[in-house]
Protein backbone atom coordinates (compact mmCIF):
# COMPACT_ATOMS: atom_id res chain seq x y z
CA UNK A 1 0.00 0.00 0.00
CA UNK A 2 2.77 2.40 0.92
CA UNK A 3 4.47 1.55 -2.34
CA UNK A 4 1.30 2.46 -4.29
CA UNK A 5 0.95 5.74 -2.43
CA UNK A 6 4.52 6.59 -3.25
CA UNK A 7 3.93 5.93 -6.99
CA UNK A 8 0.76 8.00 -6.87
CA UNK A 9 2.58 10.87 -5.24
CA UNK A 10 5.23 10.70 -7.93
CA UNK A 11 2.64 10.76 -10.77
CA UNK A 12 0.68 13.76 -9.48
CA UNK A 13 3.38 16.35 -10.21
CA UNK A 14 3.92 14.83 -13.66
CA UNK A 15 0.19 14.99 -14.45
CA UNK A 16 0.00 18.57 -13.24
CA UNK A 17 2.97 19.45 -15.45
CA UNK A 18 1.24 17.91 -18.49
CA UNK A 19 -1.97 19.82 -17.81
CA UNK A 20 -0.12 23.12 -17.42
CA UNK A 21 1.85 22.45 -20.61
CA UNK A 22 -1.35 21.73 -22.51
CA UNK A 23 -2.93 24.93 -21.26
CA UNK A 24 0.12 26.96 -22.17
CA UNK A 25 0.21 25.35 -25.60
CA UNK A 26 -3.44 26.25 -26.17
CA UNK A 27 -2.86 29.87 -25.19
CA UNK A 28 0.20 30.05 -27.46
CA UNK A 29 -1.76 28.62 -30.36
CA UNK A 30 -4.54 31.15 -29.93
CA UNK A 31 -2.01 33.97 -29.72
CA UNK A 32 -0.32 32.75 -32.92
CA UNK A 33 -3.67 32.53 -34.69
CA UNK A 34 -4.41 36.11 -33.74
CA UNK A 35 -1.20 37.21 -35.45
CA UNK A 36 -1.34 35.10 -38.59
CA UNK A 37 -5.09 35.02 -39.26
CA UNK A 38 -6.58 38.07 -37.57
CA UNK A 39 -9.76 38.11 -39.72
CA UNK A 40 -10.41 34.43 -39.06
CA UNK A 41 -10.13 34.86 -35.32
CA UNK A 42 -12.25 38.01 -35.35
CA UNK A 43 -14.98 36.09 -37.12
CA UNK A 44 -14.74 33.27 -34.57
CA UNK A 45 -14.91 35.76 -31.70
CA UNK A 46 -17.83 37.55 -33.33
CA UNK A 47 -19.71 34.28 -33.76
CA UNK A 48 -19.00 33.38 -30.15
CA UNK A 49 -20.33 36.74 -29.01
CA UNK A 50 -23.36 36.33 -31.23
CA UNK A 51 -24.13 32.94 -29.68
CA UNK A 52 -23.40 33.88 -26.07
CA UNK A 53 -26.33 34.31 -23.69
CA UNK A 54 -27.46 37.84 -22.97
CA UNK A 55 -26.16 39.38 -26.22
CA UNK A 56 -28.57 42.11 -27.21
CA UNK A 57 -27.31 43.29 -30.60
CA UNK A 58 -26.24 41.18 -33.61
CA UNK A 59 -22.66 41.33 -34.85
CA UNK A 60 -21.90 41.57 -38.58
CA UNK A 61 -19.14 39.16 -39.58
CA UNK A 62 -16.17 40.43 -41.58
CA UNK A 63 -17.07 38.07 -44.40
CA UNK A 64 -20.19 40.15 -45.06
CA UNK A 65 -18.43 43.53 -45.37
CA UNK A 66 -16.67 43.06 -48.72
CA UNK A 67 -16.93 45.91 -51.26
CA UNK A 68 -19.26 45.32 -54.20
CA UNK A 69 -17.00 45.93 -57.23
CA UNK A 70 -20.04 46.38 -59.47
CA UNK A 71 -20.57 49.77 -57.80
CA UNK A 72 -17.32 51.13 -59.32
CA UNK A 73 -17.92 54.41 -61.21
CA UNK A 74 -15.99 53.04 -64.20
CA UNK A 75 -18.31 50.02 -64.39
CA UNK A 76 -21.36 52.29 -64.37
CA UNK A 77 -19.88 54.62 -67.00
CA UNK A 78 -19.18 51.63 -69.26
CA UNK A 79 -22.77 50.43 -68.87
CA UNK A 80 -24.31 53.86 -69.48
CA UNK A 81 -22.09 55.22 -72.26
CA UNK A 82 -20.82 52.06 -73.96
CA UNK A 83 -24.03 51.43 -75.97
CA UNK A 84 -23.76 54.93 -77.48
CA UNK A 85 -20.21 54.39 -78.77
CA UNK A 86 -19.87 53.28 -82.40
CA UNK A 87 -17.15 52.12 -84.75
CA UNK A 88 -16.56 54.18 -87.89
CA UNK A 89 -15.03 52.72 -91.07
CA UNK A 90 -13.62 54.85 -93.89
CA UNK A 91 -13.83 53.25 -97.35
CA UNK A 92 -11.92 54.65 -100.31
CA UNK A 93 -11.51 53.70 -103.95
CA UNK A 94 -8.34 51.83 -104.87
CA UNK A 95 -7.42 51.36 -108.54
CA UNK A 96 -6.18 48.00 -109.79
CA UNK A 97 -4.41 47.35 -113.10
CA UNK A 98 -4.67 43.89 -114.69
CA UNK A 99 -2.40 42.65 -117.49
CA UNK A 100 -3.12 39.71 -119.71
CA UNK A 101 -1.78 38.45 -123.07
CA UNK A 102 -3.11 36.58 -126.05
CA UNK A 103 0.19 35.50 -127.46
CA UNK A 104 3.87 36.12 -127.36
CA UNK A 105 4.56 39.81 -126.98
CA UNK A 106 0.86 40.68 -126.85
CA UNK A 107 -0.32 42.54 -123.73
CA UNK A 108 -3.55 44.35 -122.85
CA UNK A 109 -4.15 46.42 -119.71
CA UNK A 110 -7.43 47.00 -117.92
CA UNK A 111 -8.12 49.11 -114.88
CA UNK A 112 -10.78 48.75 -112.24
CA UNK A 113 -11.41 50.24 -108.83
CA UNK A 114 -12.91 48.89 -105.66
CA UNK A 115 -13.84 50.26 -102.26
CA UNK A 116 -11.54 49.10 -99.50
CA UNK A 117 -11.42 49.97 -95.83
CA UNK A 118 -8.77 52.67 -95.59
CA UNK A 119 -9.08 53.31 -91.86
CA UNK A 120 -11.22 52.95 -88.77
CA UNK A 121 -12.10 55.11 -85.81
CA UNK A 122 -14.76 55.71 -83.22
CA UNK A 123 -17.73 57.98 -82.65
CA UNK A 124 -20.71 58.43 -80.37
CA UNK A 125 -24.42 59.02 -80.81
CA UNK A 126 -25.30 62.58 -79.86
CA UNK A 127 -28.94 62.54 -81.06
CA UNK A 128 -30.72 59.17 -81.04
CA UNK A 129 -33.95 60.47 -82.53
CA UNK A 130 -32.25 61.84 -85.66
CA UNK A 131 -29.36 59.38 -85.79
CA UNK A 132 -26.58 61.98 -85.49
CA UNK A 133 -23.09 60.72 -84.65
CA UNK A 134 -20.01 62.80 -83.77
CA UNK A 135 -16.51 61.73 -84.80
CA UNK A 136 -13.20 63.28 -85.90
CA UNK A 137 -12.64 64.83 -89.31
CA UNK A 138 -9.46 62.81 -89.81
CA UNK A 139 -11.44 59.58 -89.28
CA UNK A 140 -13.64 60.21 -92.35
CA UNK A 141 -11.26 62.34 -94.44
CA UNK A 142 -11.40 61.49 -98.19
CA UNK A 143 -13.98 58.75 -97.60
CA UNK A 144 -16.11 57.58 -100.53
CA UNK A 145 -18.21 55.46 -98.21
CA UNK A 146 -18.68 55.46 -94.43
CA UNK A 147 -20.12 52.65 -92.34
CA UNK A 148 -21.00 52.58 -88.66
CA UNK A 149 -21.01 49.54 -86.37
CA UNK A 150 -23.41 49.73 -83.41
CA UNK A 151 -23.19 48.03 -80.04
CA UNK A 152 -26.05 45.67 -80.93
CA UNK A 153 -24.14 44.28 -83.91
CA UNK A 154 -25.76 46.30 -86.69
CA UNK A 155 -23.53 47.65 -89.48
CA UNK A 156 -25.09 50.61 -91.25
CA UNK A 157 -24.01 52.98 -93.98
CA UNK A 158 -23.70 56.56 -92.73
CA UNK A 159 -24.17 59.90 -94.46
CA UNK A 160 -21.67 62.70 -93.92
CA UNK A 161 -23.66 65.71 -92.71
CA UNK A 162 -20.72 68.09 -92.32
CA UNK A 163 -17.04 68.25 -91.41
CA UNK A 164 -14.55 70.84 -90.21
CA UNK A 165 -10.83 70.25 -90.67
CA UNK A 166 -9.87 73.24 -88.51
CA UNK A 167 -11.37 71.69 -85.37
CA UNK A 168 -11.06 68.03 -86.49
CA UNK A 169 -14.81 67.43 -86.13
CA UNK A 170 -17.41 65.70 -88.28
CA UNK A 171 -21.07 64.73 -87.95
CA UNK A 172 -22.57 61.59 -89.50
CA UNK A 173 -26.15 60.40 -89.75
CA UNK A 174 -27.69 56.93 -89.93
CA UNK A 175 -31.24 56.36 -91.20
CA UNK A 176 -32.10 53.42 -88.92
CA UNK A 177 -32.69 55.09 -85.55
CA UNK A 178 -34.38 52.18 -83.77
CA UNK A 179 -33.10 51.33 -80.27
CA UNK A 180 -30.32 53.90 -80.22
CA UNK A 181 -28.69 55.22 -77.04
CA UNK A 182 -27.42 58.80 -76.94
CA UNK A 183 -24.86 60.37 -74.64
CA UNK A 184 -25.19 63.11 -72.04
CA UNK A 185 -23.00 66.17 -72.57
CA UNK A 186 -21.06 67.70 -69.68
CA UNK A 187 -19.31 71.04 -69.15
CA UNK A 188 -15.63 70.80 -70.04
CA UNK A 189 -15.02 74.38 -68.85
CA UNK A 190 -15.30 73.13 -65.27
CA UNK A 191 -12.77 70.32 -65.66
CA UNK A 192 -9.95 70.32 -63.11
CA UNK A 193 -6.52 68.73 -63.42
CA UNK A 194 -6.54 65.39 -61.59
CA UNK A 195 -10.21 64.66 -62.24
CA UNK A 196 -10.95 61.01 -63.02
CA UNK A 197 -12.04 60.23 -66.60
CA UNK A 198 -12.87 57.23 -68.77
CA UNK A 199 -12.09 56.80 -72.48
CA UNK A 200 -14.22 54.49 -74.61
CA UNK A 201 -13.51 53.57 -78.22
CA UNK A 202 -12.41 51.02 -80.79
CA UNK A 203 -8.60 50.81 -80.73
CA UNK A 204 -7.52 48.63 -83.63
CA UNK A 205 -11.01 48.46 -85.11
CA UNK A 206 -14.08 46.40 -84.27
CA UNK A 207 -11.96 43.56 -82.91
CA UNK A 208 -11.53 45.61 -79.73
CA UNK A 209 -14.81 47.54 -79.94
CA UNK A 210 -15.87 49.69 -76.98
CA UNK A 211 -12.64 49.17 -75.02
CA UNK A 212 -12.67 51.06 -71.71
CA UNK A 213 -9.62 52.74 -70.19
CA UNK A 214 -9.45 54.98 -67.13
CA UNK A 215 -7.16 57.78 -65.99
CA UNK A 216 -7.14 61.42 -64.99
CA UNK A 217 -7.04 64.83 -66.64
CA UNK A 218 -3.31 65.53 -66.81
CA UNK A 219 -3.58 69.11 -68.08
CA UNK A 220 -5.89 71.55 -69.85
CA UNK A 221 -5.49 74.20 -72.56
CA UNK A 222 -2.87 72.28 -74.51
CA UNK A 223 -2.00 73.37 -78.06
CA UNK A 224 -1.31 70.47 -80.40
CA UNK A 225 0.34 70.81 -83.80
CA UNK A 226 -1.13 68.15 -86.09
CA UNK A 227 0.20 66.91 -89.41
CA UNK A 228 0.20 69.55 -92.13
CA UNK A 229 -0.96 73.02 -91.11
CA UNK A 230 -3.71 71.94 -88.71
CA UNK A 231 -3.44 73.02 -85.07
CA UNK A 232 -5.80 72.08 -82.25
CA UNK A 233 -6.26 74.49 -79.36
CA UNK A 234 -7.33 74.27 -75.71
CA UNK A 235 -7.04 70.48 -75.72
CA UNK A 236 -7.56 68.28 -72.67
CA UNK A 237 -4.59 66.04 -71.88
CA UNK A 238 -5.23 62.66 -70.23
CA UNK A 239 -3.23 59.60 -69.22
CA UNK A 240 -6.16 57.27 -70.00
CA UNK A 241 -4.87 54.95 -72.73
CA UNK A 242 -5.77 56.27 -76.20
CA UNK A 243 -4.63 54.30 -79.24
CA UNK A 244 -5.18 54.38 -83.01
CA UNK A 245 -8.88 53.72 -83.52
CA UNK A 246 -9.90 55.63 -80.38
CA UNK A 247 -10.16 58.83 -82.43
CA UNK A 248 -13.67 60.25 -82.29
CA UNK A 249 -14.65 58.33 -79.18
CA UNK A 250 -15.83 60.00 -75.96
CA UNK A 251 -13.86 61.07 -72.90
CA UNK A 252 -16.27 60.73 -69.99
CA UNK A 253 -16.33 61.95 -66.38
CA UNK A 254 -17.46 59.75 -63.48
CA UNK A 255 -20.97 61.19 -63.78
CA UNK A 256 -21.29 59.58 -67.20
CA UNK A 257 -21.11 62.93 -69.05
CA UNK A 258 -19.07 63.52 -72.21
CA UNK A 259 -16.41 66.14 -71.52
CA UNK A 260 -14.14 65.54 -74.51
CA UNK A 261 -13.70 63.91 -77.92
CA UNK A 262 -10.55 61.78 -78.12
CA UNK A 263 -8.46 62.94 -81.06
CA UNK A 264 -4.74 62.29 -80.73
CA UNK A 265 -1.91 60.81 -78.72
CA UNK A 266 1.71 61.86 -78.37
CA UNK A 267 3.47 59.09 -80.27
CA UNK A 268 7.08 60.16 -79.77
CA UNK A 269 9.27 57.23 -78.76
CA UNK A 270 9.65 56.95 -74.99
CA UNK A 271 6.43 58.80 -74.16
CA UNK A 272 3.38 57.06 -72.72
CA UNK A 273 0.09 58.22 -71.27
CA UNK A 274 -0.24 61.43 -73.28
CA UNK A 275 -3.60 61.47 -75.03
CA UNK A 276 -5.55 64.55 -76.10
CA UNK A 277 -9.25 65.31 -76.42
CA UNK A 278 -11.25 68.20 -77.86
CA UNK A 279 -13.23 69.91 -75.03
CA UNK A 280 -16.92 69.19 -75.61
CA UNK A 281 -18.08 72.68 -74.58
CA UNK A 282 -15.99 74.27 -77.35
CA UNK A 283 -16.96 71.54 -79.83
CA UNK A 284 -20.71 71.93 -79.29
CA UNK A 285 -21.05 75.14 -81.31
CA UNK A 286 -19.16 73.58 -84.24
CA UNK A 287 -21.27 70.42 -84.06
CA UNK A 288 -24.45 72.52 -84.12
CA UNK A 289 -23.23 74.43 -87.18
CA UNK A 290 -22.35 71.20 -88.99
CA UNK A 291 -25.81 69.78 -88.33
CA UNK A 292 -27.62 72.96 -89.36
CA UNK A 293 -25.43 74.15 -92.22
CA UNK A 294 -23.11 71.30 -93.19
CA UNK A 295 -20.14 73.63 -92.56
CA UNK A 296 -18.64 75.65 -89.74
CA UNK A 297 -17.75 79.35 -89.58
CA UNK A 298 -14.71 80.57 -87.68
CA UNK A 299 -13.70 84.08 -86.60
CA UNK A 300 -10.89 85.51 -88.70
CA UNK A 301 -8.69 88.54 -89.32
CA UNK A 302 -8.09 87.50 -92.96
CA UNK A 303 -4.34 87.99 -92.77
CA UNK A 304 -1.40 85.65 -93.38
CA UNK A 305 1.11 85.24 -90.56
CA UNK A 306 4.63 83.84 -90.39
CA UNK A 307 6.95 82.71 -87.60
CA UNK A 308 10.13 83.24 -89.62
CA UNK A 309 10.32 86.64 -87.93
CA UNK A 310 10.87 85.04 -84.52
CA UNK A 311 14.51 84.06 -85.05
CA UNK A 312 15.34 87.57 -86.27
CA UNK A 313 13.46 89.10 -83.31
CA UNK A 314 15.44 87.01 -80.82
CA UNK A 315 18.74 87.90 -82.45
CA UNK A 316 17.89 91.62 -82.46
CA UNK A 317 16.22 91.54 -79.03
CA UNK A 318 12.91 92.69 -80.51
CA UNK A 319 9.46 91.97 -79.06
CA UNK A 320 8.02 88.60 -80.07
CA UNK A 321 4.68 88.39 -81.83
CA UNK A 322 2.77 87.25 -84.92
CA UNK A 323 4.39 88.76 -88.04
CA UNK A 324 1.90 89.85 -90.74
CA UNK A 325 3.24 89.19 -94.22
CA UNK A 326 0.01 89.50 -96.20
CA UNK A 327 -3.25 91.40 -95.59
CA UNK A 328 -6.59 91.15 -97.37
CA UNK A 329 -7.45 94.83 -97.81
CA UNK A 330 -11.17 94.02 -97.72
CA UNK A 331 -10.83 91.91 -94.60
CA UNK A 332 -11.48 93.07 -91.03
CA UNK A 333 -7.79 93.61 -90.17
CA UNK A 334 -7.12 95.43 -93.45
CA UNK A 335 -10.08 97.75 -92.96
CA UNK A 336 -8.88 98.50 -89.42
CA UNK A 337 -5.47 99.61 -90.70
CA UNK A 338 -3.28 96.52 -90.14
CA UNK A 339 -0.45 96.45 -92.71
CA UNK A 340 2.18 94.02 -93.98
CA UNK A 341 5.17 93.98 -91.65
CA UNK A 342 3.16 94.70 -88.50
CA UNK A 343 3.85 92.44 -85.53
CA UNK A 344 0.76 91.69 -83.39
CA UNK A 345 1.72 91.27 -79.73
CA UNK A 346 -1.65 91.28 -77.92
CA UNK A 347 -5.29 90.35 -78.50
CA UNK A 348 -7.18 92.49 -76.00
CA UNK A 349 -5.01 92.09 -72.89
CA UNK A 350 -3.65 88.63 -73.76
CA UNK A 351 -0.04 88.46 -74.91
CA UNK A 352 0.73 86.47 -78.08
CA UNK A 353 4.27 85.59 -79.12
CA UNK A 354 3.72 83.67 -82.36
CA UNK A 355 1.15 82.92 -85.04
CA UNK A 356 -0.21 79.86 -83.24
CA UNK A 357 -1.01 81.86 -80.14
CA UNK A 358 -2.62 84.62 -82.23
CA UNK A 359 -4.95 82.18 -83.99
CA UNK A 360 -5.73 80.44 -80.70
CA UNK A 361 -6.83 83.72 -79.12
CA UNK A 362 -8.92 84.71 -82.13
CA UNK A 363 -10.65 81.29 -82.02
CA UNK A 364 -11.80 82.01 -78.47
CA UNK A 365 -14.15 84.66 -79.90
CA UNK A 366 -17.12 84.59 -82.24
CA UNK A 367 -17.70 86.04 -85.69
CA UNK A 368 -18.70 89.69 -85.25
CA UNK A 369 -16.92 90.16 -81.90
CA UNK A 370 -14.79 93.27 -81.48
CA UNK A 371 -11.22 92.80 -80.28
CA UNK A 372 -8.34 95.19 -79.71
CA UNK A 373 -5.10 94.30 -81.48
CA UNK A 374 -1.86 95.73 -80.14
CA UNK A 375 0.96 95.70 -82.70
CA UNK A 376 4.41 97.12 -83.41
CA UNK A 377 5.16 99.12 -86.55
CA UNK A 378 8.52 100.78 -87.18
CA UNK A 379 9.45 100.39 -83.54
CA UNK A 380 6.29 102.07 -82.26
CA UNK A 381 3.45 100.36 -80.39
CA UNK A 382 -0.04 100.96 -81.74
CA UNK A 383 -3.54 99.56 -81.15
CA UNK A 384 -6.68 99.22 -83.27
CA UNK A 385 -10.13 97.75 -82.75
CA UNK A 386 -11.16 95.03 -85.19
CA UNK A 387 -14.56 93.45 -85.83
CA UNK A 388 -13.83 89.78 -86.54
CA UNK A 389 -14.82 88.41 -89.93
CA UNK A 390 -15.34 84.77 -90.86
CA UNK A 391 -13.90 81.87 -92.76
CA UNK A 392 -15.99 78.85 -93.65
CA UNK A 393 -14.82 75.25 -93.95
Amino acid sequence: MNEMNEKKNRLLPLAALCIISALLGGVSSVSLLQYVYPETLSAIEAQATLNSPGTASPVTLLANTQTDESNSPVVQVAKDVGPAVVGVSNYQNVSNTYRYGFGLGSRNNTQSSELVEAGTGSGFIIDAQNGYIVTNYHVIENAQKITVSLSDGRNLEAKLIGSDSRTDLAVLQISDTSNLTEVKLGDSSKIEVGEFVVAIGNPGGNKFARSVTAGVISATNRTLQMSGESTLYNMLQTDAAINPGNSGGPLVNYSGEIIGINSAKYAESGFEGMGFAIPITEATSIITQLIENGAAKHPALLVSVSDQYLLYAKEQNLPLGAYIYEVNPEGPAGKAGIQEGDVITHVNDVKVENSTELIGEIYKHNVGDKVTLTFIRDGQTKAVQVTLGEITT
